[in-house]
């Protein structure tokens, strides 16, 4: 069996260490495959964009019939989306291809039509879609909350912001900034090496996990 590890981070600071060890030990101890049986394919790239590199490989080697089953260690690595999740699980059933979740211990393979396992990873969708709803929502609360504090009207706009007329706007990098800050505040990234990526200084980086998280929706 050739047994396909996929991972994904979202940015160049962030390991892979965590989602290798996770895939290939349940591609060992649950699929039976040796090391010389793990193709792994890895991404770092921005999280809702499914134009990955690795990704696409991934699905053009399954199409090709060089995979036959793919492990990842959990749903939102291989997409952030309902409709993406749909077509990915599409794509690999029609290949033949078995997908394996390892932190969902969801399992779905093409000879098999459960209609729990289909369910529950339908919902896992919807789930992760409602939470990145509500983030959006509290972060616009958060915003509203502090627009009228002296310190929004008169100091410099927070990391990721810009000033439009003395009301906070979310600048060109906003999103970026919120992937990295994520990743500080699960301890995936240091401050240091968010620092670096963002361009700015670990009293900022701090300041912005630690005492404005709502601007951020952490």
């Amino acid at each position: 069996m050739t047994v396909a590890c996929y991972t994904r981070v979202s940015t160049a600071k962030q390991n892979l260490d965590r989602q290798l060890t996770s895939t290939q030990q349940y591609a060992e101890d649950s699929l039976g495959a040796s090391l010389a049986d793990i193709e792994v394919y890895r991404d770092k790239s921005s999280g809702t964009n499914t134009a990955r590199d690795a990704y696409q490989r991934l699905m053009s080697d399954a199409e090709a019939g060089e995979i036959d089953a793919v492990v990842a260690h959990e749903v939102s690595r291989v997409a952030r989306s309902i409709s993406d999740l749909e077509r990915t699980a599409d794509r690999l059933r029609e290949a033949g291809v078995e997908l394996h979740i390892v932190s969902e211990s969801l399992v779905m393979k093409p000879d098999e039509e459960d209609p729990y396992q289909r369910a529950l990873f339908q919902m896992l969708g919807v789930f992760g879609e409602l939470e990145a709803r509500i983030k959006r929502q509290n972060i616009r609360e958060g915003i509203a909350a502090r627009q009228d504090s002296e310190e929004y009207r008169h100091g410099p706009a927070p990391l990721g912001f810009e000033k439009d007329d003395g009301r906070l706007v979310e600048g060109a990098n906003y999103h970026r900034v919120v992937t990295v800050l994520e990743q500080v505040a699960a301890e995936e990234m240091s401050q240091r090496a968010a620092a670096q990526e963002l361009g700015a200084g670990r009293k900022t980086i701090r300041r912005a996990v630690n005492d404005r998280a709502e601007l951020y929706g952490l």
